[in-house]
């Protein structure tokens, strides 16, 4: 991708009219724009990209610092800029404008990473943001450049896990609603019913470990009644299961206890969107076309869009 610095020409006036009318007293993306202007200028990020090729979405119409102050995965921050109006505001789009895919986020942290702006450019902003109060840590917890972008990678895993799982239930619910019966709890169709990106995930490290964990924990829990010698050996051949059980092993780790009464912690290394084998949105939607209608009392809520990765 190539980079075509641009320069801000303001917030568009229809839809710096209706959003001022809409709040009279700003939001935060309202008053980050009024306060600082373009949080990005182009040329400033252009190292990261590419001389030639086919040009990248701007990082000035990029929502990463707002991302991670509301707690969003990338799908829910490319849902924010088409359906808010104060972040069309913030990043100086028309209202009609469709906003862009959520990939498009994470090739712009990953370019960020390779390249090494972050330590300044986006530090910088991050800084005058601290500085005006507009961006606050809670406890202990950095709102440097390294720090962002770490968070906001966090939020996409613990998305993705959910989903994976959630899609494995889903294709089980509808082959084998009577086995899976045996296996879940009720407190699973509370816990998988909703679709991840539907809800916002809890503050506080400690608390979204406590999740991740819940997660793992079941997921291995699933795996381990699939593989029992008991099981159907068809079951470990749908291919949301197969997806599972790679995922887990790149995601998580398990202490020597196991699953019951052990831990299952997320890793720490971070996996890359390649190594991933298919997106559990993509999945979910395949494996339930081929089996057929589920039954609501047993299967997650499937969904028509695709979620990219």
């Amino acid at each position: 991708m190539s980079l075509e610095p641009r320069v801000d020409q303001g917030v568009p006036e229809p839809t710096a009219r209706v959003v001022r009318a809409a709040f009279p007293e700003g939001t935060l993306a309202v008053q980050i724009r009024e306060a600082l202007g373009p949080l990005f200028e182009d040329e400033a990020f252009a190292g990261a990209f590419a001389v030639r090729g086919r040009p990248a979405v701007s990082p000035g119409a990029l929502a990463s610092v707002l991302q991670y102050a509301e707690g969003l995965t990338d799908q829910q921050a490319a849902d924010q800029v088409r359906a808010r109006m104060d972040w069309k505001f913030l990043l100086g789009l028309e209202l009609a404008d469709p906003g862009f895919d959520a990939s498009v986020l994470s090739l712009f942290r990953s370019r960020l990473i390779e390249h090494g702006p972050e330590q300044t450019t986006l530090e910088l902003v991050l800084e005058r943001l601290r500085g005006l109060g507009l961006l606050k840590a809670g406890g202990r917890q950095r709102t440097d450049s390294t720090h962002v972008l770490a968070v906001v990678r966090t939020l996409n895993r613990m998305e993705f896990v959910g989903e994976t799982l959630r899609a494995a239930l889903a294709a089980l619910a509808v082959a084998a609603p009577t086995w899976l019966s045996d296996v879940i709890t009720a407190e699973w169709a509370e816990r998988y019913g909703q679709r991840v990106d539907d809800y916002r995930f809890p503050k506080g490290e400690e608390v979204r470990e406590q999740w991740s964990g819940q997660v793992g924990r079941d997921g291995f829990l699933l795996l381990e009644a699939v593989y029992a010698p008991t099981a159907p050996g068809w079951l470990r051949e749908i291919e949301a299961v197969q997806v599972l059980r790679v995922s887990w092993v790149q995601q998580y780790h398990r202490d020597e206890r196991g699953c019951a009464g052990g831990r299952a912690r997320i890793s720490r290394q971070f996996i890359t969107g390649c190594a991933r084998p298919m997106t559990p949105i993509h999945v979910m939607e395949s494996s339930v076309a081929r089996a057929g209608p589920a039954t609501r009392h047993t299967c997650p809520r499937t969904v028509s869009r695709t979620h990219p990765m």
